[in-house]
């Protein structure tokens, strides 16, 4: 189910590094190095999996751009929030 636009804003207001674009929440990272970047994305790639819901990656150097929606609920829901924290997690230790 599609989170209410108060809901998506109130979790923005906690969530800094992301913003909303939409129907999707984005965010991007930049990292040290390419290889440290990579790193970054294979552990998103785990993290994903394990949802089973899986972001839209760019990958341009050291930047990583990381695009979150539900796509089959036509919006941003619980899974992308979730999910957005889980990567706020995996960037912070990087």
């Amino acid at each position: 189910m599609k989170l209410s636009d108060a809901a998506i804003d109130a979790w923005l207001a906690n969530h800094h590094d992301w913003r909303r674009n939409g129907d999707q929440i984005e965010r991007s990272c930049t990292f040290s190095s390419f290889a440290s970047g990579i790193a970054f994305v294979n552990d998103v790639a785990r993290m994903a999996d394990e949802a089973d819901h899986h972001p839209d990656i760019d990958i341009r150097y050291t930047r990583i751009d990381i695009v979150l929606s539900t796509h089959d609920a036509g919006g941003i829901t619980q899974k992308d929030t979730d999910l957005a924290e889980r990567i706020d997690a995996a960037a912070t230790a990087r």
